[in-house]
């Protein structure tokens, strides 16, 4: 079941990871639906988030809280909307969205396209938020 996610935990292809723990990669979206969008995935490839054990689902959670935290500082919004698809992409993952209104997370709506500069901007930003270990 090896996905684009798995390439980018592998380093195969290039990301803007803004954060990572043994278990855990956060990385920019590159075709977000609002700037500042950020995937987080479990390592551990799983297809469905729902299939994951529950301890796995617990802790994928916690860590996207972490980056949340970190997001709503570095991007400034009103709230981080969470989502979970699971329809793009074999893998599971979470979509944490900086939100200013409800239509910020309307994933039907045309998508941003930043420039590499951009991305590597916001995912600095990002990291300098997140708690040190």
């Amino acid at each position: 079941m090896s996905s684009i996610f798995s390439k980018i935990i592998n380093r195969d292809i290039p990301a803007h990871i803004v954060a990572e723990d043994e278990q855990h990669l956060a990385f920019l979206d590159i075709n977000p639906v609002a700037m500042g969008h950020v995937l987080v995935i479990p390592k551990k490839e799983v297809d469905y988030v729902f299939d994951l054990e529950d301890a796995a689902l617990s802790k994928l959670h916690l860590f996207a809280k972490k980056v949340a935290v970190a997001l709503k500082q570095a991007v400034p919004c009103r709230r981080v909307g969470v989502a979970i698809i699971g329809l793009e992409v074999p893998h599971a993952h979470v979509h944490l969205v900086p939100l200013q209104s409800m239509n910020d997370i309307n994933f039907t709506k045309p998508k941003l396209s930043p420039g590499k500069a951009e991305l590597e901007q916001i995912a600095e930003r990002i990291k300098r938020y997140l708690p040190q270990a």
